[in-house]
């Protein structure tokens, strides 16, 4: 049988095996912003997956605009080493498409790592000062932010080309601008967090300024033979907030500028929002960003099953599934995902005795994904 999962697809000048993507997943392992062997480790593994394209996590443009002190960052020459050291790796063995999310914390920045509480660090924990649209603190007990000056915001954005650059320099594919989840970028987005009087805040044209001039500037910076998409939002999930309708709005912006691809995400700019968490919660945004722009558009949220993830591409839902939480239950998705639509997955060399048609006659698999 035909799938449309694994038919390929064109990002740009990009060709990708299929429409599988691995989603950019925090690991909280760096030190001091640098890739070490867990990386190593978590991105090889999924690098042997199958998938057609996988992004490397949010990655900081600056030490004080990284989530927690143990994120990556891609601000120093011991970055850029680390991360073409992981890179050139998932390479000698694998053919997906390695691409990364640059990313500034905002306000959500100086955090403790999930597992160890996930609210803001204290001054002995090596707490640093973030940096917002507006002087709005994340909620209750959190700290309040330094309100961005117009030169703040200039180094910011020569921040994020300068991370640009070196991702040119260790050869990656594509780029993903992180303009969702409440990190900078969204904050300038939401009305929630961007109070600010000036030509950056107020009516939508100017909330969504800054992140399209950031946008505008890594395109200028990025080889123009390689992709540059944007993760965006697609609802805070909060009343006031961030709506689908201006979700279309900044797609069609960002595509005019040359964005190649979108991924639609939500919520994560308030904690106090209401999200009707469930499979495939966010797949709306990703179709009416779709329908309304053109632009290619992946779906996420709570897409774990690979018949899920065939009917919303065969519906024209999306162009692509990004996958988060399921890759890292199970690695090996898009091969059982084949297994399931009855297609043929890739393996590598040494794990081809592994697929189903090479097992010993009469032995077959239940099904998965």
């Amino acid at each position: 049988m035909s799938s449309r999962l694994f038919t390929p697809l064109r990002i740009g000048e990009l060709e990708l095996a299929n429409r599988i993507a691995i989603a950019p997943m925090c690991q909280y392992s760096a030190v001091d912003g640098s890739m070490t062997d867990w990386h190593l480790m978590h991105l090889g593994t999924l690098a042997l997956s199958g998938a057609g394209m996988l992004t490397i996590e949010a990655t900081g443009v600056r030490p004080d605009g990284r989530i927690t002190s143990q994120c990556v960052g891609l601000y120093s020459d011991a970055n850029e080493a680390a991360i073409k050291r992981v890179v050139e790796f998932c390479r000698s063995i694998s053919p997906i498409r390695i691409g990364i999310q640059l990313s500034h914390a905002g306000r959500k920045g100086s955090s403790q790592r999930p597992w160890e509480g996930r609210g803001p660090l204290e001054p002995g924990q090596g707490a640093w000062e973030t940096v917002a649209p507006s002087a709005l603190p994340l909620a209750a007990g959190w700290p309040t932010p330094l309100a961005l000056a117009l030169s703040e915001m200039e180094s910011i954005k020569q921040s994020f080309v300068a991370a640009a650059q070196r991702s040119a320099s260790i050869g990656l594919d594509y780029i993903e601008l992180h303009s969702t989840h409440g990190y900078l970028l969204a904050e300038f987005l939401s009305p929630l967090a961007n109070r600010r009087t000036d030509d950056y805040g107020g009516s939508l044209e100017n909330r969504m300024r800054f992140p399209l001039e950031v946008f505008a500037a890594l395109r200028k910076a990025w080889p123009a033979g390689k992709p540059l998409g944007a993760k965006i939002t697609g609802s805070d999930f909060a009343a006031g907030g961030w709506t689908p309708d201006e979700a279309v709005v900044y797609a069609r912006e960002l595509k005019k500028l040359g964005c190649d691809y979108v991924t639609v995400s939500g919520g994560g700019t308030v904690l106090d929002a209401k999200i009707p968490v469930g499979p495939g919660y966010q797949v709306p945004f990703a179709e009416q960003v779709l329908k309304e722009t053109g632009i290619t558009t992946g779906a996420i949220g709570l897409i774990t099953d690979a018949q899920q993830a065939e009917q919303i591409l065969a519906g024209g839902k999306a162009d692509f599934i990004a996958l988060a939480r399921a890759m890292l239950f199970n690695p090996r998705w898009p091969q059982h995902a084949a297994v399931t639509l009855g297609v043929e997955a890739a393996y590598a060399p040494q794990y081809e005795r592994a697929a189903p048609k090479a097992w010993r006659p009469g032995r077959t698999l239940g099904k998965v994904g």
